[in-house]
């Protein structure tokens, strides 16, 4: 079976399925980049104090994945990303967002 992403929760008894990792903060394989602050303006809806238009939360999630595929791409070892392939990968995104998650599993298992 093909590794997939999965999302972790705070809910009373979950327990990350066998087979499973997680690559959220503050592990090794966390992405440092926060999508709050991935875009130059907060992710709401409507316009800013000046009227600009800001970023909706996917555009932001997105943008925080990019910058995260740059910058692990400069630093990935091939060791590191050997450490999860086969693995299900989990992390705090919701399923329907742009996860930092997707690329790895895309690097570990090509």
């Amino acid at each position: 079976m093909t590794p997939q992403r999965i999302q972790l929760r705070r809910t009373k008894g979950w327990r990350m399925p066998p087979g499973t990792k997680s690559v959220a903060r503050p592990t090794r394989y966390g992405n440092p980049f926060v999508v709050k602050y991935a875009v130059t303006s907060w992710w709401a809806e409507g316009p800013d104090h000046r009227g600009h238009p800001r970023a909706t939360k996917t555009e932001a999630a997105a943008d925080a994945v990019g910058l995260f595929t740059l910058h692990a791409g400069r630093v990935a070892d091939d060791a590191d990303l050997d450490a999860l392939t086969g693995f299900n990968l989990a992390c705090w995104c919701p399923l329907d967002q742009p996860c930092h998650a997707d690329v790895l599993l895309e690097w570990a298992n090509p």
